[in-house]
């Protein structure tokens, strides 16, 4: 199983990003995938996770509104639009992925992460 993030990079407050996670070895049919993402000296924080049964998806509160989980099945991707970006959102994402759904989400597999920087 193997997954890949790309679409980091450095951007202004307010500005937008989409981060894609390219995924192999097994399908979006069958494992739901999560965003989480790290920021120095702070606590891993889940950011949103879209299931593989229904394609629901939930979100932190901290970024509610202003991000969007999809995925597209026929390409093995998920995207995370990333909009009214804020300083406090500058971390290193991670794409993860688990069988099942997003209930009690513990995954297992995770990319190399991308670097997202939100500054002036």
């Amino acid at each position: 199983l193997q997954l890949v993030e790309s679409g980091g990079g450095l951007v202004q407050p307010g500005g937008s990003l989409r981060l894609s996670c390219v995924v192999s070895g097994f399908s979006l049919d069958y494992y739901s995938i999560g965003w989480f993402r790290q920021a120095p000296g702070k606590e891993r924080e889940g950011v949103s996770c879209i299931s593989s049964s229904d394609g629901s998806t939930s979100y932190a509160d901290s970024v509610k509104g202003r991000f969007t989980i999809s995925r597209d099945n026929a390409k093995n991707t998920v995207y995370l639009q990333m909009n009214s970006l804020k300083p406090e959102d500058t971390a290193v994402y991670f794409c993860t992925a688990e069988p099942g759904t997003c209930d009690s989400y513990f995954p297992n597999y995770w990319g190399q992460g991308t670097q997202v920087t939100v500054s002036s």
